[in-house]
């Protein structure tokens, strides 16, 4: 078994852990898998640059809703919130320059799950979606005038 972890610099003061294994048994097919996340949202924060030199990464939150009604007649919206992770090159310097809080972005890319060790020791399960694709959608003029 092959195991590689990968430590990210997601939020200040804090390290996470992504694992991922592979294992394969002589005379063994390998099965094909997907993870495929797709988000359309709004972004959250302006994008963070974590990591260092050689292990780079830029980080923003995206917001996504939905409404249900219940039998009251009441309408209640949720709104839930993902950690995006960039770390191909190019995507990774666009995003950090051009993309802003508000905007309304179209993400595709892998769920992947890791621990967050936190300053006082304690360590946490997270989950970020890394990034194949970050489609930016324009902001109307009256969206502009507003941010």
């Amino acid at each position: 078994m092959i195991r590689m972890t990968k430590a990210l610099r997601l939020f200040p003061n804090s390290v996470v852990n992504f694992h991922t294994s592979s294992q394969r048994a002589e005379g063994q097919r390998t099965e094909k898998t997907i993870n495929q996340v797709t988000l359309l949202g709004r972004v959250g924060s302006d994008p963070q640059k974590r990591g260092n030199q050689e292990h780079p990464v830029v980080n923003f939150s995206l917001a996504t809703h939905f409404s249900y009604r219940y039998e009251s007649g009441d309408i209640l919206q949720r709104t839930d919130w993902h950690r995006i992770s960039i770390f191909k090159p190019g995507l990774r310097e666009t995003v950090y320059n051009y993309l802003k809080k508000g905007q309304r972005v179209y993400v595709t890319g892998k769920l992947s799950y890791g621990e967050v060790k936190l300053d006082d020791g304690q360590v946490r399960t997270a989950s970020t979606i890394v990034a194949d694709d970050v489609i930016f959608f324009q902001n109307s003029p009256q969206e502009s005038q507003e941010q």
